[in-house]
This record gives structure tokens, C-alpha cells and sequence, in this order.
């Protein structure tokens, strides 16, 4: 038969994990650290995984590369230059691989990073199936090259624009690229679109196939913007091996044990949508829904090294939560409480409103708006003469907000500034929540919208909330 690829998504973070067979023999290439999924998946298709590829050292996810290869028995391939802390199959420049009745050739690709592999997918008779880019060459754009720090930014942009031109030359127009991020990916260095591309479309738009070097890296490096702190955990995550996932179900815990953890400065993270959360929340937890994007925005904001509890309606709400958060290395939470909030009150209440309510609001006195957007989203649109700090900059900057001030808070779609309120009402801030996505705010009577020129960096899933 000839060789499936099948895709394996990770919305919440921007990408994608593949499993490739022939009908017996599997390799996964970047899978993402719930590898229960892979392994589910490849025993519906009723194949054995005998070998799993790393593109790169990943700095957006923790891999759950090493675990997978560890308990299928089968190969880690990873560029024999990463100076990991675990036993692998050394790979580099054009070295293949055989996978049952199938191949992959590794393709060094620098440019998201110095050791960065891509891997050609090679059927009978070393017919090119395909192409497995990693961070290099994505759906209309390249992977960041400032990952590394902004000192090698320049070097890596430059590499970027070579390892894209070797891969267009080295496959066929009509070879598939399969990438690993760029669905809203901060890894990405500029926009991404479509679902599925080739060679052959990647040069007719592709920044890289079709920019001279110097116009690459001066676009590529003037877009980017900022990425999730929780970044500089991954890497050196990945290069020493990361620990086995433990998702079996938390401890419970008690409204006092909730209290002390909030009392010695730990974070208490409420799961349910935030509309449940506004009616009534422990005063000092922080709204991050399970319906949004928590894993970045808590990746985003909270210190690794404090106390972490969830508060969910549903063990299934707590379930997904621990899922997304050992994806960025958050790997046991202290505990968690499953049930009704009313249990532990005194509850506190947050208003909600509406867009159309702030003219009022603001003529009555007392009230300004503040944007907690990411400057990049502020820069091309902001409500004129709102108040501007970026979520992940607030609890560093809260004393900023005035406390004679009822801040009405917004952001893309309302998830971000549900999450805000916590960080304010904490520092003993009165808040509101706008509970509507701002592009409701253009068509407000009143509100003056400073529109300035689109740029270039990602759009996420995560900015639409």
C-alpha cells in the first residue's frame, strides 16, 4: 500500500504532529507530550510504532518524542549534534532511515534553529513522497529565528532563506510539505494560511522562495513580535529528556487549603467559562477557561515556581486542563477542586458588560478602558484614549492602575481580559469585564478607533480571544 500520512493537531498551540505508515511500520515525527493520543491512533490504524522523529529541540511544547520511542521499543531520531541527555539515533545530513517498506532522509535545515532536520519521505524505488519541515519551510512563511535570543536572530534569518531555497531545489514542485507549526504558532515568523501545500505553492509565495536574502531577513526580522515566556522552559526541557506524563486525576483539596495557597502567594487558576466565573469566584483566583487558549495565556503569565490549583466545574474541565498544561511542562499541579463554587464562598462577583455601555460609563466618571492586547494588535487598531498594558506585562505593572478607577477591561475576544481581572482585582482594583470581542467596538457611538497599518507578525487562534 502506499504510505498514509495522517495529521495529528494540536490547535491550542499552533501545531501539528504526524504519524506516517505503510500499513505495519510507523514513524511519528514532533509528537506533542500527551502521547496517549499517538498511541491510540496508531492502534486504530493497526500499526506498530517503530520509529519517532524530532525535527528540532521544540520551544513552544515540551516533546513527548523520548517517553513514545522509550515505551514502543522503537528509534528516537534526533540530529546527532543536539547535546541531549538521553540515548537516541544519531542523525544528520542526508542520512536515511528505513521504516518498514518506506524512508525518511534528514535534511539539515537550520534557521528556527542551528541543528534544525527536516525529513523527505521516501517510498519503493526512493520516490519522494513528501517532506516533513519542522520550523523551517511552513504554509506561506518560515519558523521564527529568534528563539535562541535575539543575538542570533540575524544568523539564523539567514539560514532560514538558505534551508528553504535547498529544500525547493532537493524536492519535486509537487512533494507535500508537512510542517509542524504555523496554525497559529508563535513559533511562526510571519502569517501562515491554508491547511495543506507543496513545493510547488510554496514558491509562488512564500517570503523565503521569493524575497533576495537582504529582503528576507530585514521583513522577516522587523515582523516579529513577542512570543510566550514560558519558551525559555521548553528547550532546555527537550535537550535533557523530559520527565514520563503523569495525567492521572489530582488530589482534592478544600476551600482552606484553597485560602492558604492564595495567602502564600500561589495561583489558583478557576477553569470554567468566564461568564460562570463573573457570577461568582474565589477573590483572588484567576479566570483561564478551558474553552480558550490556557495553555499560553497561563504558560504566558503564571511563574513556574509557584503553588498551582484548578478549580473546575467537571472533572472533565480539570482533565483537559492538566492535558494542555503538561504540553508546557506544568506537570502536576498541587490539586484541584471539582464541584459546585458555592461551596466556597464568600464568592466574589465581577460586572459584565458590553461595548455599548461604555460611552456612558465614561461620561458618568471614574471609568477608563484598558487594552490588554499585545502591542502589535494595538498598534494597528485601539480604542482612542484607552489605557494600554499588555497581559503578560500586567502583574508587574498593576500598581500603574489608578485605584480611584473602575478599569473596564478588553481584549480580542474577552478571554485575556477575563484572565486580567484576576491579576487587578488581586492588587485590590476595581474591574469590569468587556465580554464581547472588540471588533464590536467600531460600530460603538462614541468610541473613537485609532486604526493604524496591518503588520506582519503571527495571528493566532489566542489573538481572536
Amino acid at each position: 500500500m502506499d504510505v498514509k500520512v495522517i495529521v495529528v493537531e494540536t490547535p491550542s498551540l499552533g501545531d501539528r504532529s504526524y504519524l506516517i505508515h505503510d500499513g505495519k511500520n510507523a514513524l511519528v515525527v514532533d509528537p506533542q507530550r500527551d502521547i496517549d493520543r499517538i498511541t491510540d491512533l496508531a492502534s486504530r490504524e493497526g500499526v506498530t510504532i517503530t520509529a519517532v522523529a524530532e525535527t528540532h529541540m521544540h520551544n513552544d511544547y515540551v516533546s513527548g518524542g523520548l517517553q513514545l520511542a522509550r515505551e514502543h521499543g522503537a528509534a528516537y531520531l534526533v540530529n546527532g549534534e543536539d547535546p541531549v541527555g538521553f540515548s537516541r539515533t544519531e542523525m544528520n545530513d542526508m542520512r536515511e532511515f528505513a521504516v518498514g517498506s518506506f524512508a525518511v532522509r534528514a535534511i539539515h535545515t537550520p534557521g528556527h534553529t542551528y541543528t534544525h532536520l527536516s525529513y523527505e519521505l521516501m517510498q519503493q524505488g526512493s520516490r519522494s513522497s513528501g517532506v516533513f519541515t519542522g520550523g523551517s519551510l511552513l504554509f506561506g512563511s518560515t519558523g521564527r529565528p529568534d528563539l535562541l535570543g535575539p543575538e542570533h536572530a540575524t544568523t539564523l534569518a539567514r539560514m532560514q532563506h538558505g534551508s528553504a531555497r535547498r529544500l525547493a531545489e532537493l524536492l519535486e514542485d509537487g512533494a507535500p510539505i508537512y510542517p509542524t507549526h504555523g496554525f497559529g504558532s508563535f513559533c511562526a515568523a510571519t502569517p501562515t494560511s491554508g491547511s495543506e501545500s507543496t513545493i510547488g505553492t510554496e514558491k509562488g509565495r512564500n517570503p523565503a522562495l521569493l524575497n533576495d536574502l537582504d529582503t528576507f531577513v530585514r521583513e522577516t526580522l522587523a515582523g516579529l513580535d513577542v512570543f510566550p515566556s514560558y519558551y525559555r522552559y521548553m528547550g532546555p526541557t527537550n535537550t535533557a529528556g523530559p520527565a514520563p506524563v503523569d495525567l492521572s486525576p489530582l488530589k482534592n483539596v478544600s476551600s482552606e487549603e484553597i485560602r492558604l495557597v492564595l495567602s502564600s502567594g500561589g495561583w489558583v487558576i478557576d477553569l470554567r467559562p468566564r461568564a460562570e466565573w463573573c457570577q461568582g469566584h474565589v477573590l483572588g483566583s484567576s479566570s483561564f477557561g478551558i474553552d480558550g487558549s490556557i495553555a499560553t495565556y497561563l504558560g504566558w503569565t503564571y511563574p513556574y515556581d509557584k503553588p498551582l490549583l484548578l478549580l473546575g466545574g467537571s472533572e472533565e474541565q480539570v482533565a483537559m486542563a492538566q492535558r494542555e498544561l503538561v504540553r508546557i511542562g506544568i506537570d502536576r499541579p498541587n490539586g484541584a477542586y471539582v464541584g459546585d463554587m458555592r461551596a466556597l464562598a464568600p464568592l466574589r462577583t465581577t460586572s459584565q458588560r458590553n461595548f455599548t455601555d461604555v460611552p456612558d460609563a465614561i461620561a458618568q466618571g471614574g471609568v477608563q478602558i484598558l487594552d490588554v492586547r499585545r502591542s502589535s494588535e494595538r498598534t494597528q487598531s485601539h480604542i482612542e484614549g484607552s489605557v494600554h498594558i499588555p497581559l503578560h506585562e500586567l502583574s508587574r505593572r498593576v500598581e500603574e492602575l489608578s485605584s480611584e478607577t473602575e478599569w473596564w477591561v478588553h481584549c480580542a475576544g474577552a478571554y485575556r481580559a477575563a484572565a486580567a481581572i484576576g491579576t487587578i482585582e488581586r492588587a485590590g482594583r476595581r474591574a469590569v469585564l468587556i465580554n464581547e470581542p472588540y471588533s464590536a467596538a467600531h460600530d460603538v457611538a462614541g468610541l473613537r478607533i485609532n486604526a493604524g497599518s496591518a503588520d506582519h507578525t503571527p495571528v493566532a487562534p489566542s489573538d481572536l480571544e
